[in-house]
């Protein structure tokens, strides 16, 4: 090691020489250093005498910073706040996820339903005259405007089902096992629904229907639809 090297371990007394880093030259500590060491200056710096500047005042404590305060405390002498109550939230209504978004041009038909009637929408124009189910604002055949309401026989045969065993959303999870169907109505359009009172083992393709109402409030479910009625089919 370059420059002279103290005893190691040996105890360091006010003017005793001391290496400066791993290559640097030893100083003389003065009297007035309070340590009585001399100070490194870095791996490769140069020795300095210490002079009466070095002395160091009273030590602190480490981040003290005044009186200490209690956490979160308030006002003079950590007094605690007033206390405030927490007001428990409004029950929410169950979400349900069964119920159609009404509008001004579907309320005619929920309004029937209401009423135990079962409305199409068909086309008339000349040429066309087809009838369409789901309601909509034109014929999805000639593309006509000229459509309006007709109450439906409420007749219909069997296309298809399926039973549903589970489903998570509400209230459906109240209802399994259900059938959901398409069946074909006698005025000829298809329409998506549910067949009820009817046993799985006695479903038949191109077994007739005949119409119900049902009311949104009759799942077992907590809230009543907003007195919305669902046309569903079942065995004629």
């Amino acid at each position: 090691m370059a420059g002279n090297a103290g005893s190691a371990g040996a105890a360091r007394a006010a003017g005793a020489t001391e290496t400066v880093g791993a290559t640097g030259n030893a100083r003389t500590a003065g009297a007035s250093d309070v340590t009585g060491t001399a100070k490194a200056i870095g791996a490769t710096g140069y020795a300095r005498t210490a002079g009466a500047s070095d002395v160091t005042g009273p030590a602190k404590a480490a981040g003290t910073a005044g009186p200490a305060k209690s956490a979160g405390a308030e006002g003079p002498a950590g007094t605690a706040g007033p206390t405030r109550t927490a007001v428990p939230a409004a029950p929410r209504a169950a979400a349900r996820f069964d119920l159609p978004e009404s509008d001004a041009f579907t309320r005619p038909y929920w309004d029937a339903a209401a009423e135990g009637r079962l409305l199409l929408r068909r086309c008339r124009a000349e040429g066309c005259g087809a009838a369409h189910h789901y309601p909509r604002e034109f014929c999805p055949y000639c593309w006509s405007e000229n459509v309006g309401w007709e109450t439906a026989a409420g007749r219909a045969t069997l296309y298809t089902w399926s039973v549903v065993h589970r489903n998570d959303l509400p209230p459906f999870g109240d209802r399994v096992p259900y059938t959901a169907a398409v069946v074909d109505l006698a005025e000829g359009p298809r329409m998506m629904t549910e067949v009820t009172d009817c046993p799985e083992s006695e479903l038949r393709i191109g077994m007739p229907l005949v119409v119900h109402f049902r009311s949104a409030g009759a799942t077992g479910a907590a809230a009543a639809g907003g007195g919305l009625v669902f046309p569903v089919f079942r065995p004629a």
